[in-house]
């Protein structure tokens, strides 16, 4: 009769709450509750979430995927995004999500895309991002986003595309970009950049889109342009520029 007792007050403790989470076990984020030991996915893509993203989704540390674009949320990425080590793909694009980028980013060195365009967030490009070596797509773009384009980043040597444009970057693009040797697409355009474009720009001999328009970029296109004979498309309008097009004429 014990048991059978015992039984009854756990299933009612489990079932009679809603979705009141099993302390320990489960984790609630925005109404719903997800098993640490066992969730790996977290897709809720326009969904309508509203509020900030909460500190315990560092908890459900076997995710590799988290997709929480094309919602509302705002406030701050948490630091405890660092715990989720296996993490692979992180998708906050198109949020209204503020505040730096933290630190803790360079944490998730299994990384393979990082999407966070289309947000508020402010301050620099943390050096910290040089960690994600596995990474490939590094989409910042649309924010608030100000500083230089740190030189580490030229050690993510996987990088496929990279967009890093409508911020408000200063400063000269480094020449450390020619080690992204496996660059298909570099998209800078609409910052405040200047100085002359690195004539090491021309080892990026996979690219083959180049939109560096709308910036302070000054000096001449340099001749090792013509390197990029995978370029399909380039644009270098509204800057200062002696040259306005590739001497090839791309």
């Amino acid at each position: 009769m014990k048991k059978l007792f015992n039984i009854f007050i756990i299933y009612l403790f489990t079932f009679s709450f809603g979705k009141d989470c099993i302390r320990e076990i489960e984790v609630e984020l925005w109404g719903e509750c997800y098993n640490i030991q066992t969730t790996t996915q977290l897709n809720v893509s326009g969904a309508g979430l509203t509020e900030k993203i909460p500190p315990q989704i560092g908890d459900l540390i076997h995710l590799y995927i988290i997709d929480l674009s094309n919602n509302q949320l705002s406030g701050l990425i948490p630091s405890e995004i660092g715990k989720l080590i296996n993490l692979k793909f992180l998708y906050l694009q198109d949020n209204q999500i503020s505040g730096e980028i933290p630190l803790e980013i360079g944490n998730l060195i299994n990384l393979n895309r990082l999407f966070l365009s289309s947000n508020k967030f402010i301050g620099k490009i943390p050096l910290e991002i040089a960690n994600l070596i596995d990474l490939e797509y590094l989409y910042l773009f649309k924010n608030q986003l100000s500083g230089s384009i740190p030189s580490e980043i030229g050690k993510l040597i996987n990088l496929f595309k990279l967009d890093l444009s409508s911020n408000q970057l200063t400063g000269h693009i480094p020449s450390e970009i020619e080690g992204l040797t496996r660059l298909n697409s570099l998209r800078l355009f609409n910052n405040q950049l200047t100085g002359e474009i690195p004539s090491s720009i021309g080892s990026l001999i996979e690219l083959e889109f180049l939109y560096l328009q709308y910036n302070q970029l000054t000096g001449k296109i340099p001749v090792e342009i013509n390197n990029l004979i995978n370029l399909k498309h380039s644009n270098f309008e509204n800057n200062q520029l002696t040259d306005q097009a590739p001497l090839d004429g791309k």
